[in-house]
């Protein structure tokens, strides 16, 4: 039976331990796995522009001895042109593997619905598992382990948080989220994440105040205010947003030791300064070089090596 990446909701934990050891493996000895999925072939299908996303994959494709087809928004207008149940069934027979980047988070539902090869969420309006992989590899790469940090995340209630809670709280990271009144993450996501995190022992909290959340910290993370999707409300969401900035004053607060994150691209002066993204704390582009690592870990566990 085909197994597909939708959200780390469906990963145990010793599905995600499995996925850290692997891409540790990865980064450690590239060499060793050097032809493993030597004349398989990855689709990427994306709505949306991506810089680490589609370099990743595709990088990662090829170093595995793969091929990589790219579809963007205009190759194949995904749920316009043709819909998704249509175009899953016909790139099933290409194919071994798919990557969908999409708007709606359905529409990655009506392809792994109807593919029968398996099929990856690179991104959805709801969740963005790639990246909270990648995120638990980057912060165990740093710490030595999960269990037991404290994790302040700074900004929007979106689909970086909602996988970030199901990741944290799987592998016990105690989790503050410090949002503006009305962008909470989803409610649903949020209590999930919350019994998840009891069974490990952690805690998830919600403040209406970046301090709150960021005293003591181990990590803070930050993602942009406006995401792709949202330019109409932009001039809303500055002014919403303006008291949530990751600055020099907030890092303070901190450990010591304190590691910042941000899953990129930044707005500098927005969300995050300039001198916080380029400090000394800041591990952003570790995390981002950890993409590459991680999606070939994924290519492998779903394509059974």
């Amino acid at each position: 039976m085909k197994k597909d990446l939708i959200s780390i909701k469906d990963l145990s934990k010793a599905h995600i331990d499995e996925l850290l050891e692997l891409a540790q493996s990865l980064k450690s000895d590239p060499s060793a796995y050097y032809d493993k999925l030597k004349g398989r072939s990855l689709g990427l299908i994306f709505q949306k522009p991506s810089n680490r996303t589609r370099a990743s994959f595709e990088v990662g494709m090829y170093q595995l001895g793969g091929h990589t087809l790219y579809l963007g928004p205009d190759d194949i207008k995904l749920g316009t042109r043709e819909s998704a149940k249509d175009i899953a069934q016909t790139l099933s027979r290409y194919l071994d593997i798919i990557v969908a980047r999409t708007f709606s988070h359905k529409e990655v539902l009506d392809l792994a619905e109807n593919a029968t090869i398996p099929v990856v969420n690179g991104l959805s309006d709801l969740s963005h598992p790639c990246q909270a992989l990648a995120d638990m590899f980057t912060i165990k790469e740093k710490f030595g382990q999960l269990e037991g940090l404290n994790m302040a995340y700074i900004g929007d209630g979106n689909n970086v948080l909602h996988s970030l809670l199901y990741a944290g709280s799987k592998a016990g990271i105690n989790i503050r989220v410090a949002v503006p009144k009305g962008y909470e993450p989803d409610k649903a996501i949020l209590s999930q994440s919350k019994d998840m995190a009891k069974s490990a022992g952690s805690s998830i909290e919600i403040f209406y105040d970046k301090k709150s959340a960021a005293r003591c910290a181990d990590i803070l993370y930050t993602d942009v205010w406006v995401s792709m999707g949202q330019e109409a409300d932009k001039q809303k969401r500055l002014n919403d947003f303006k008291d949530f900035q990751l600055d020099k004053e907030l890092l303070s607060m901190a450990k010591n030791e304190c590691v910042v994150m941000h899953c990129l691209p930044a707005h500098r002066g927005e969300e995050i300064t300039g001198e916080v993204l380029d400090g000394p704390h800041s591990i952003v582009f570790d995390q981002a070089e950890n993409r590459l690592h991680m999606q070939k870990a994924i290519l492998l566990t779903l394509l059974n090596y």
